[in-house]
């Protein structure tokens, strides 16, 4: 039988596992980054060269590369500031298609996937 002290073991779960979590989202800078915060990194860098003129628009690449994947959904974009590539994802007939376009002059620098 516990000691009149004892704490009972439910009690003390909740806390503990409380405590391992925040000690390891403090250690770990992977876990503690937003999730997402490549994307808003990339799309943060397109918009600053959109607006200093070095970059097309990312709505006017997409006008130009989309009606080019007759039959494939479009998904959206990721951008590569180091690069200065934007590249577009499709889907079609289960298959994901990558559209990488330079994004100085909106020319497409290859596809992958089919």
């Amino acid at each position: 039988m516990p000691g009149p002290y004892a704490i009972p073991m439910p009690m003390l779960v909740k806390p503990v596992l409380i405590a391992c979590l925040a000690s390891l989202a403090l250690t770990s800078p992977v876990l503690a980054r937003p999730i997402g915060a490549e994307q808003d990194d990339g799309q943060r860098a397109a918009r600053e060269r959109r607006l200093r003129g070095q970059n097309l628009p990312a709505r006017e690449i997409e006008r130009r590369v989309i009606p080019k994947m007759p039959g494939a959904q479009y998904l959206g974009f990721d951008y590569d500031p180091e690069h200065d590539v934007y590249t577009l994802k499709f889907l079609r007939n289960g298959s994901v298609i990558w559209v990488e376009v330079d994004g100085h002059t909106g020319q497409i620098l290859r596809r992958m996937g089919s």
